[in-house]
């Protein structure tokens, strides 16, 4: 008999998110144990607590989800997780990461600019590309084979992400790019195809008056007002646009996990899932 789906909640925030628990049961999953406010020195004890209790044919049935709004302090929940799992014998289950919905979101913001262009060499801007999402953004992008364009307030800041892409993408086509001053975003969106705006809510990061005729595709991942790409005039997402799709892809990678007991979910994983989105 399957055993049920047991997707375990591991969340960084003082209160464990309920969206991630919804989407969890669309997703699939029969029962979500929830844990908040978890740190590294407790992690060990809850894998050990998944990995020990059903034998290795059944732990496709039990699944961790790793969440909250701190990605940094999701990543490290994650690696601690993987740390504690014994794959040599059998003895792991399978692990997604989307803290603050930045993998998914960043996975649906590339697919969305897919349908419209060929990635491969496409010239791209990520505004506010040094966000937990827009690093994605721009790592996934990068990973396509993308130019990209890493935008930011804080041009130091633009090169470290830069920096950091470039070490898990060989060849990636990357530069920094400083946004503090209009005629510095205007150079920063020059001669771009695609901008993607994954700044803070309710910052214009892109106003009509700095678009330029390259641009063919803009993508606003951001929800409040103002929104982060004045105007349209061009193919135009906006974050409800982007939200259906990032929906399609979170219920698609819970219920992926619970196919094997050994996936481990981070951006790439959860971009190539949406792939059949």
């Amino acid at each position: 008999m399957d055993k049920r789906k047991i997707l375990i909640q591991l969340d960084s925030d003082a209160q464990a998110s309920v969206f991630d628990r919804v989407v969890a049961v669309d997703g699939g999953a029969d029962e979500i144990f929830s844990y908040a406010a978890v740190k590294p020195e407790q992690v060990q004890t809850l894998v050990h607590g998944a990995i020990f209790t059903r034998g290795p044919n059944s732990l496709k049935s039990s699944a961790i989800f790793v969440g909250g709004s701190d990605v940094l302090a999701g990543e490290k929940l994650m690696a601690e997780a993987l740390k504690h799992m014994l794959p040599k014998f059998g003895l792991r289950v399978s692990i997604m990461l989307d803290a603050n919905g930045a993998n998914t979101t960043a996975a649906a913001a590339v697919r969305a600019a897919a349908r419209h262009l060929t990635l491969k060499d496409v010239t791209a801007v990520v505004l506010g590309g040094t966000g937990p999402v827009g690093q994605r953004v721009a790592r996934l992008l990068a990973r396509e084979g993308a130019n990209v364009r890493v935008g930011s307030r804080q041009a130091a800041r633009a090169a470290a992400v830069c920096d950091e892409i470039a070490k898990r993408v060989p060849g990636a086509k990357l530069e920094p790019a400083a946004t503090a001053s209009n005629d510095e975003l205007v150079a920063a969106v020059q001669g771009r195809a695609l901008v993607i705006a994954a700044g803070a809510a309710g910052v214009v990061l892109l106003p009509k008056a700095a678009r330029t005729p390259a641009l063919k595709v803009a993508i606003d991942l951001n929800a409040v007002p103002p929104l982060g790409v004045e105007g349209v005039g061009v193919i135009c997402y906006g974050a409800i646009g982007v939200g259906d799709t990032k929906m399609k892809v979170h219920k698609a990678a819970i219920a992926s996990l619970f196919e094997s007991n050994d996936k481990v979910l981070d951006a790439e994983e959860i971009y190539q899932l949406a792939q059949n989105t």
